[in-house]
């Protein structure tokens, strides 16, 4: 029954996930799958699952980098980290951060890095906030390029914030996100990542806007929901409190170092016996599929 259900799914033709998809699974509820991935080897695996879209976050500073928080991406590092996913994806919309600053400076020059973002294969941008920003977040999208909005702990404002800590639990704090989150949608948003808030809140914003909410440490009741591939994996000893561990990764990958490096200190790799036979000789060439 099992190998039917993945028979079942890897015959499905997908098509391109688009923009308007987020809309159009608002209405009857169809809740929206969305992780990060910063890479090709790991966006080839996102793309053969049935997950719907991909976050190239700006937290690949910290997954990919080992900084200690999403300030230190740049526009650079992100255009990097965009153009591998897009080599290796076809059928999901990819989203890619504003780095930080970038749209702060002018909305001139947060057209020009939004630009630059799509032109490395970005399909829309995700920025942090509203106040101060709202002519640059129209300006991007009256230039053609979908903007989802983030609102809640937005780590960019880290300093601000004091540290990682839930937002909106005050009656003020929580209207003005509230606030916001109608802002954005009026402004043009198709959507918002609502991070680190009470799930009533949550659910609050998201029944009170027309556009689709993806949670991340929000509760169950928003649009949708998003994960750091590297915290579903289990790659890191101390995830959020939030973050859903499906695999022990890191256990896996670890043993299979080691079993690897076991082999060799004994002598059993490589299993052919025949070094002279031809065939052993050959080199695999590995081929792009």
């Amino acid at each position: 029954m099992f190998t039917g259900l993945l028979k079942k799914h890897a015959d499905k033709k997908r098509g391109k996930m688009k923009i308007t998809d987020f809309y159009d699974y608002k209405k009857p509820g169809r809740k929206i799958s969305m992780i990060t991935v910063y890479d090709y080897s790991m966006a080839r695996l996102v793309e053969n699952s049935n997950i719907d879209c991909l976050l190239v976050g700006d937290s690949a500073a910290m997954t990919m980098h080992g900084f200690d928080s999403t300030i230190h991406a740049t526009e650079e590092m992100m255009l990097f980290h965009v153009a591998a996913v897009k080599r290796a994806v076809k059928t999901k919309v990819i989203i890619a951060d504003m780095p930080f600053l970038s749209f702060r400076k002018s909305p001139e020059a947060a057209v020009e890095t939004a630009g630059n973002l799509a032109r490395a294969g970005a399909d829309a941008i995700k920025l942090e906030n509203v106040d101060g920003h709202e002519e640059a977040v129209k300006k991007i999208i009256e230039s053609g390029i979908p903007v989802m909005g983030h609102l809640g702990l937005t780590p960019q404002y880290i300093k601000a914030l004091g540290g990682y800590k839930i937002q909106g639990k005050d009656e003020k704090t929580a209207e003005k996100i509230i606030k916001d989150a109608k802002i954005l949608e009026k402004l043009g948003c198709f959507s918002i990542v609502l991070e680190c808030i009470p799930g009533a809140l949550a659910q609050k914003i998201t029944d009170a806007v027309n556009i689709a909410t993806i949670g991340i440490g929000a509760g169950s009741h928003t649009d949708g929901q998003v994960l750091v591939l590297q915290d579903a994996l289990g790659l890191y000893e101390n995830p959020p409190s939030f973050a859903k561990k499906y695999i022990e990764g890191g256990e896996l990958i670890k043993k299979a170092f080691n079993d690897f490096n076991t082999e060799v200190k004994e002598g059993l790799l490589p299993e052919n016996k025949n070094d002279n036979n031809k065939k052993s000789q050959k080199m695999a060439v590995c081929s792009k599929k």
